[in-house]
């Protein structure tokens, strides 16, 4: 259940960090708002997470969902560039998160 709660607060990192983008400066109180909700939530979730899975290992996957999710929210909804080298290493870090949790136990 642990893999369950880290994979949801990778979620919420990636909301959390597209309504501080639509937040505008944190002036836009609505999105501020989920801005705090999902951070709170987030923080949330991988401490529960981080019961069963080992520190530095849900950091790293928790910090991978998060980065590669906003990579991609980025592309698909703020006309980010989508370069070769971007989606050469999007794709090295979800291998990297998907390895992390092959090898833990």
């Amino acid at each position: 259940m642990s893999w369950v709660y880290l994979i949801l607060a990778g979620c919420c990192e990636v909301g959390f960090t597209t309504c501080l983008s639509l937040s505008d400066g944190l002036k836009k109180v609505g999105w501020t708002l989920g801005f705090l909700a999902l951070l709170a939530a987030s923080m949330s979730l991988l401490t529960v997470a981080i019961r069963g899975i080992p520190l530095g290992t849900a950091y790293a996957v928790w910090t991978g969902i998060g980065a590669a999710g906003t990579a991609i929210v980025g592309i698909v909804f703020f006309k980010d560039p989508l370069t070769a080298g971007r989606v050469i290493f999007l794709v090295l870090l979800i291998g990297s998160v998907i390895g992390l949790k092959w090898v833990s136990h």
